[in-house]
């Protein structure tokens, strides 16, 4: 077991062939129907924004709060290595979130969905173009992806923070909306 932990792939794969079995398990008589496609896809649309959600706390409640702290001969390897691959599942992880919420939301439309899901939806839209089109430019001016000057270089951090700090507000509301409309 230690083997297959070692490895983050094989720690994965073991972790989907676990859902598979408990997928085939309780789920084979559905094959097919669209119920079961729905409960895929909402599955998958969970891993997703839990990944997204989780790496957006992760920079506004770990990294961004501890960066003041870290002497400054430490910080290139935060920005040449940690926070790259951190943004790097943040970006896929937000669009996988949104694609996987469109399918789902398709699948569920005849179950007349609530005024909460547009909204859970809309802000997660909102959160998911702030991603791609504000943060990440921005942090590849502050981590020296994009060659910048200094004043542009701090500039881009500082709308990065705020534009992710949005996200962290809208990132309540929205989950919110998305959990409670099944109750409604």
């Amino acid at each position: 077991m230690a083997k297959i932990l070692e490895k983050l792939n094989s720690s994965i794969a073991a972790g989907v062939v676990l859902a598979l079995i408990v997928l085939l398990a309780f789920n084979l008589k559905m094959l097919g129907m669209q119920i079961y496609w729905a409960g895929f896809f909402v599955f998958l649309h969970v891993v997703s924004g839990i990944t997204w959600i989780g790496l957006l706390y992760y920079f506004n409640l770990v990294q961004i709060p501890t960066m003041p702290k870290i002497p400054a001969e430490l910080k290139p390897a935060i920005g040449k290595f940690i926070a790259p691959e951190a943004l790097f599942w943040f970006r896929w992880a937000a669009l996988s979130t949104v694609v996987t919420g469109l399918i789902v939301f398709s699948l569920y439309t005849k179950a007349a969905p609530t005024m909460l899901i547009y909204l859970g939806m809309t802000l997660g839209l909102i959160m998911a173009f702030n991603v791609w089109f504000i943060i990440w430019p921005n942090q590849k001016k502050a981590l020296g992806m994009v060659p910048v000057d200094d004043a542009a270089k701090a500039k881009a951090a500082r709308t990065a923070m705020l534009t992710s700090r949005i996200n962290t507000v809208l990132s309540l509301p929205m989950l919110y909306c998305m959990v409670f409309q099944r109750f409604v």
